[in-house]
């Protein structure tokens, strides 16, 4: 049966989250116009997204495409002009966490006035209906665990790249204060990891990265030679950091449950934690990816990274009692379908194009 529930407005469609996410609304019967600027993705010889072409060939549908960066305003508003879009899933932004301390004018005119551009937009069209990709950076070091959406934000946030999200946060608490015709909901990610079961699709940054499932992906495929631990000291069971591992699947669907319920009427602004709720430490995660894919990680420890913290994982059950949304995979779940997304895909996109951008 084909529903029509509507016309999405996806930013940093070409991403890992947002390429999975878009798979979950057209399955949902969204119809999809997506943006990337490609600076964290890879983009085809005619502009166009590969991420995204796959994503045509899971589904059989079609989507409406842009290579366009939100800094951009006057190619934002010929594309808000040219289509009748209900709402926007924002996920556009830069994300390295080392990178964001090294630059961090970057990351804040990217992050943030990408953002101010893009609800200037939304206003301009009569768009208010917004779903926010942030990030359980914005509780820095946790003062309670599990962590719950009433947890301090922003005080000890422990990086650019979570203080970008916060800010946010905080302009769209504001902008839904100043304004009632808005209704957004903000969805803070745990450790988002796993591939879309096809192996067709799945993460793949262009950028350097210390994201520990690629990472430790592309040591057991023989890309990389041993995978580093930062700390192996912290008060833990094993000594090594904990966090909560959430599918990235399971975060897609979540985005789709968030969408219902903006669709059910006004209610402001709110805010969710996607993630298990289960802690799973760095070697927890190393030992399972081996037993389920039958490989060998080799692994040096280096003292902890400033910055880094100890033990995160969430509490979701305000999700699950308000967006009727719960995460179903398991971890050995993650492991099996990002390492099939692997070996399908050892150079990740870039086996089918011939020209690769970061972005500059």
């Amino acid at each position: 049966m084909n529903v029509n529930n509507g016309c999405v407005l996806v930013t940093g469609a070409s991403g890992y989250i947002g390429s999975h996410c878009i798979v979950t609304l057209l399955e949902a019967g969204y119809d999809v116009v997506a943006l990337d600027n490609f600076a964290n993705s890879v983009r085809g010889n005619n502009n166009e997204s590969i991420a995204l072409q796959r994503v045509e060939e899971i589904t059989g549908k079609k989507i409406i495409f842009y290579p366009c960066d939100l800094l951009d305003i006057e190619y934002l508003r010929k594309i808000f002009s040219q289509h009748k879009i209900d709402s926007v899933i924002h996920f556009a932004a830069m994300k390295a966490v080392g990178e964001s301390m090294q630059f961090p004018l970057l990351y804040y005119k990217n992050n943030l006035i990408g953002m101010i551009n893009l609800l200037e937009m939304m206003k301009e069209h009569n768009i208010f209906n917004l779903v926010f990709s942030s990030s359980c950076t914005v509780y820095g070091e946790p003062e309670k665990l599990p962590i719950t959406e009433s947890n301090e934000t922003g005080k000890s946030v422990t990086n650019v790249y979570g203080r970008t999200k916060y800010f946010v946060e905080e302009m769209l608490r504001d902008l839904s204060r100043a304004d009632e015709r808005w209704n957004i909901i903000a969805l803070r990610y745990f450790n988002p990891v796993g591939a879309h079961a096809s192996g067709k699709i799945g993460e793949d940054p262009t950028k350097a990265f210390t994201n520990l499932m690629p990472f430790l992906s592309q040591v057991a495929i023989g890309k990389k030679d041993v995978l580093t631990i930062f700390g192996d000291d912290y008060d833990t069971p094993d000594g090594t950091g904990i966090r909560d591992y959430i599918h990235v699947m399971d975060l897609a669907t979540g985005h789709v449950s968030a969408m219902k319920k903006l669709e059910q009427g006004k209610f402001g602004i709110k805010f969710y934690n996607l993630g298990t709720g289960v802690g799973v430490s760095v070697l927890q995660l190393i030992k399972t990816f081996e037993k389920v894919n039958n490989v060998k990680i080799p692994y040096v420890t280096q003292p902890r990274r400033q910055g880094d913290i100890s033990t995160m994982y969430a509490d979701p059950k305000l999700a699950e009692d308000e967006l009727q949304w719960k995460a179903k995979f398991t971890l050995e779940e993650m492991c099996r379908d990002f390492w099939l997304w692997q070996t399908m895909n050892p150079n990740g996109y870039k086996s089918e194009t011939t020209t690769h951008t970061n972005g500059h």
